[in-house]
């Protein structure tokens, strides 16, 4: 049996409740999780290398869009060898630009998982619309990837939408109310929402999940990190 930690963090452009911007106080929160695999959205992509350099954990990114001229979206951090890694495109026409990225690693033991990250549409057409590309043969219906597949990240779907209905379908929810006794995830200060999510494919088991809660983490973004253990 092997255990492994995954955790999901919207830093927010590494910007505090205090409005400061400090990639090194994200890379404290971020070094305290002890997860093997880490996403992160709303990152820069100067501010993951910054993150990178003082974990001592190679990143990939996954570029969304330019923003303050450079490159804006999702990372995925990990010291865990990679096969491939993909980006994939889930913007709908008049909205902001979002992707998909996937990373698939090696475990120990020679073990693969297909790592997605992602950061949905603030729109419930939008949200639906990119539900419906996420299960599509190019992404997670892709035949090279249906199984040993872990879905993370901001899905910005506080009520069960179709992104909720269609990858339950297919995949496990990781059920907040089971592990953390609420059903809300955002803000971290206050939450009243359930934004950040975790799926994932019968191959793991699940084992605990938690909010990295303190004082630090409650300044460093508006989100906290979601943590997951898995048993494989």
């Amino acid at each position: 049996m092997m255990v492994f930690r995954v955790a999901t963090y919207n830093v927010h452009k590494c910007k505090g409740m205090d409005w400061r911007v400090s990639p090194a106080r994200i890379a404290d929160v971020i070094g305290c999780l002890e997860s093997e695999i880490l996403a992160t959205q709303e990152i820069l992509l100067s501010q993951a290398g910054e993150i990178s350099k003082r974990l001592g954990t190679p990143f990939i990114f996954g570029t969304a869009r330019q923003h303050a001229g450079e490159p804006y979206g999702n990372a995925i951090f990990t010291k865990l060898p990679f096969v491939s890694h993909q980006n994939h495109d889930l913007t709908i026409s008049g909205r902001e630009q979002r992707q998909c990225l996937r990373v698939s690693l090696l475990l120990p033991e020679g073990r693969t998982v297909h790592f997605f990250a992602l950061h949905l549409g603030t729109s419930f057409t939008e949200r639906r619309k990119q539900a419906r590309q996420l299960l599509s043969s190019d992404i997670l219906a892709c035949a090279q990837f249906q199984t040993h597949r872990i879905v993370v990240g901001d899905f910005n779907e506080w009520t069960r939408g179709l992104a909720s209905q269609l990858l339950s379908q297919h995949m496990e929810s990781a059920d907040i109310v089971m592990h953390l006794k609420r059903g809300t995830t955002y803000p971290g200060i206050l939450p009243f929402l359930h934004l950040d999510h975790i799926y994932y494919d019968r191959d793991f088991e699940l084992r605990d999940m938690h909010l990295y809660r303190t004082k630090l983490s409650l300044l460093a973004s508006d989100h906290l990190p979601l943590v997951a253990t898995f048993a494989v």
